[in-house]
């Protein structure tokens, strides 16, 4: 199975009542199947919830490494700067393609343009 989905405080909140499920004795097959885990967990999350205070506590899931650095995001937007015809386009005209071209020819990544306008507009803005 995979990470459930939800912020860390509806996991924390989910495994809790898991626990508290089973210390009240209801069926640990039963709790299982009803939140979509396998029985091993629920004894887990039980031990841990006895083993130290913020046993149950989620950790943020961090997402994936993004492909280009901050480093490299400061350098980029210094290039973009530059205009479109000092990377040799006839016009001053920015589109995504381009700006995934100037990427791929300064860092070596290939991005979508769909994924170009994300990056521009989340983390260049």
């Amino acid at each position: 199975m995979s990470r459930p989905i939800g912020t860390p405080a509806e996991l924390e909140r989910r495994r809790r009542r898991a626990v508290e499920l089973m210390d009240q004795g209801e069926s640990p097959t039963v709790i299982a199947r009803i939140l979509g885990v396998h029985r091993p967990s629920l004894y887990r999350w039980r031990q841990a919830d006895r083993s130290r205070p913020d046993g149950l506590a989620a950790k943020p899931h961090p997402g994936p490494t993004p492909r280009l650095s901050d480093t490299q995001l400061a350098e980029l937007e210094r290039l973009l700067l530059q205009g479109a015809t000092a990377h040799g386009w006839a016009n001053e005209l920015w589109t995504a393609p381009r700006v995934a071209e100037v990427i791929h020819r300064h860092f070596g990544v290939r991005f979508h343009p769909e994924h170009v306008r994300k990056i521009l507009k989340r983390r260049l803005h």
